[in-house]
């Protein structure tokens, strides 16, 4: 038992060691409006829309200015117009529910609460997941049209 705590010990000291290494030189960057910044990109696999492809392809494009800061570190810039779709306002996303899978009602103290288990577009039946049998109703009343729900 004495080994184990001295090799414990020893790598505790050692990760000690390499995190004091590796916060010599690191900084958290903050920038302003008006100042400039590369802008990082991830190409999507097989496309070629920076010039060159796969390994080649480069990790980051051009000089824009900020110019709106909206997070600690989200910033927005001054794109052009080929690029400047990026900055979509108000875009989401909503999964679409195909059908409910089952149903389980489960017993609080001073009252019961029934949720779906519910299979959602573009997800497999292992992703399914839990909703409150309420909430989908309102949101969803197609799926409880005149049809018997499996428990």
């Amino acid at each position: 038992m004495e080994k184990v705590k001295t090799i414990q010990e020893g790598m505790k000291s050692t990760q000690s060691r390499q995190k004091s290494y590796r916060e010599v030189r690191r900084r958290d960057i903050e920038f302003e409006v008006g100042d400039s910044s590369f802008l990082k990109v991830s190409p999507m696999k097989g496309v070629m829309r920076f010039g060159n492809k796969g390994k080649l392809s480069p990790q980051y494009i051009d000089l824009y200015n900020i110019s709106n800061r909206i997070g600690n570190v989200a910033y927005e810039l001054e794109l052009p117009l080929e690029l400047a779709a990026g900055h979509t306002d108000g875009l989401s996303y909503e999964e679409i529910p195909i059908k409910i899978l089952g149903r389980q009602v489960r017993k609080f103290r001073t009252k019961e609460v029934t949720s779906v288990k519910v299979l959602w577009r573009n997800q497999f039946v292992e992703e399914t997941n839990w909703e409150t049998e309420e909430d989908m109703k309102k949101r969803y009343p197609y799926l409880f049209d005149s049809r018997e729900i499996p428990n």
